[in-house]
């Protein structure tokens, strides 16, 4: 039995293994529909990564404050978890970084959702680790719970911070990115990019055709026609005229087709428009149109701080334990402003005792000084605390006017 065993076995080996193959009959529309030509991500598109560049460095550049609700209102919180998060939440990467990346993962490779690993030592925040999106799935356990696993390790959601762009219809837990909205768009500014390089290397963009008669012998061959152009028509010096037979030779000069016999620009703009108004940035950041500052501030308003918003809900109330804390994106300084109207109301509350001098001065960016603590009020800048105590105010038969 062992024998016929072996006997088997080596006959297996010396059989050939048979090679399956499979194929499908399609028409030449269904190839097209389910063939990929020249596919390109989104992150590899001028346009796109433009905008998305344009309101990540927007987000990463405000400042982190850690604030607490009082009874007299809220005020900000300096500690070592306030610097944590502000300056360097990954040991390897600066705050600025650490919260463009997020915004990047959320728009582009995470198609609307990033995931922060929190690395804790004693129950103390000692980093914040991003994890690329290829190492992230989400298992659904049922239509409102989750697990998420990276790299074959399964964390709870409250283990993790995942930040979610658009709330999915079918998982409200798990973000929708706009990778479908876009897809189109992106194809057809590729698109426009090939036909605009593919002109400018043509070389079927002659300025002067030269009818030559066709029954000469040197026009038969291509040595012969390079004779002809060197005899005729090459010349030494610019401007120097041409001397041709009038009977074999006639010239006419023709307008080339151009970029703007295409259309190629109008085409363009409308899809960096459109592009635009997917991202939610003003068309000017993509190159259309001029600045426009009501557009500019509107943006800031309606585009980065929601998606900032977002990020302090979820920093908030997965890092904090307190819960009169918080944290608070600083937009101030994004918004564009003119130094007068920002010098006007910084006035206006100074004369009005809302703002103190070192905070006017702070307002406009300028360092404190000594003795500009207090508050001061309309006409002779007296301490608030001393309204009171002016002569006009008292009685006359008391010394006062």
């Amino acid at each position: 039995m062992s024998n016929k065993r072996k006997q088997s076995k080596n006959k297996a080996r010396a059989e050939p293994m048979k090679k399956r193959t499979t194929a499908w009959f399609c028409s030449t529309d269904a190839f097209d529909v389910l063939t990929c030509h020249g596919y390109t991500s989104l992150s590899h598109n001028p346009e796109i990564i433009t905008a998305v560049n344009s309101i990540a460095k927007l987000i990463g550049s405000m400042t982190i404050h850690l604030m607490e609700n009082t009874e007299d209102g809220d005020i900000r919180v300096r500690n070592e978890l306030s610097r944590k998060l502000d300056i360097y939440p990954n040991t390897n990467m600066t705050r600025s970084a650490f919260i463009q990346w997020i915004v990047r993962t959320m728009l582009l490779e995470g198609d609307g959702n990033a995931v922060v690993l929190p690395k804790l030592k004693r129950g103390l925040l000692e980093d914040l680790n991003p994890v690329p999106a290829r190492m992230v799935s989400f298992v659904p356990k049922t239509t409102w719970d989750y697990r998420v696993d990276i790299n074959g390790m399964s964390f709870e959601p409250d283990e993790i911070l995942h930040f979610v762009l658009h709330p999915g219809t079918s998982y409200p837990w798990k973000g929708e990115g706009i990778s479908i909205a876009l897809r189109d768009v992106a194809n057809n500014l590729k698109q426009a990019a090939a036909t605009e390089k593919g002109f400018m290397q043509s070389k079927w963009k002659p300025s002067i055709i030269v009818k030559v008669d066709a029954l000469t012998e040197e026009f038969a061959s291509p040595e012969g026609r390079r004779e002809l152009l060197n005899s005729y028509i090459d010349t030494t010096q610019a401007g120097e005229p041409w001397m041709i037979p009038a009977e074999q030779f006639e010239i006419e000069q023709v307008k080339p087709l151009s970029l703007s016999d295409l259309a190629l620009a109008d085409m363009v703009q409308l899809d960096k428009k459109t592009v635009a108004s997917i991202l939610g940035v003003p068309s000017f950041v993509l190159g259309v149109g001029e600045f426009q500052r009501e557009a500019w501030n509107n943006f800031i308003s309606s585009t980065i701080m929601p998606i900032a918003q977002m990020m302090e809900q979820e920093l908030s109330r997965k890092l904090l334990i307190k819960p009169e804390w918080y944290f608070r994106f600083n937009p101030r300084s994004l918004y564009n402003y003119e130094l007068r109207d920002m010098a006007a109301i910084a006035d206006d509350q100074f004369v009005r005792g809302i703002m103190s001098g070192n905070e006017v001065r702070d307002w406009l960016g300028l360092s404190p000084r000594e003795g500009l603590d207090e508050l001061v009020i309309l006409e002779n800048y007296i301490p608030r605390g001393m309204i009171g105590e002016q002569s006009k105010l008292i009685p006359s038969n008391e010394g006062g006017e």
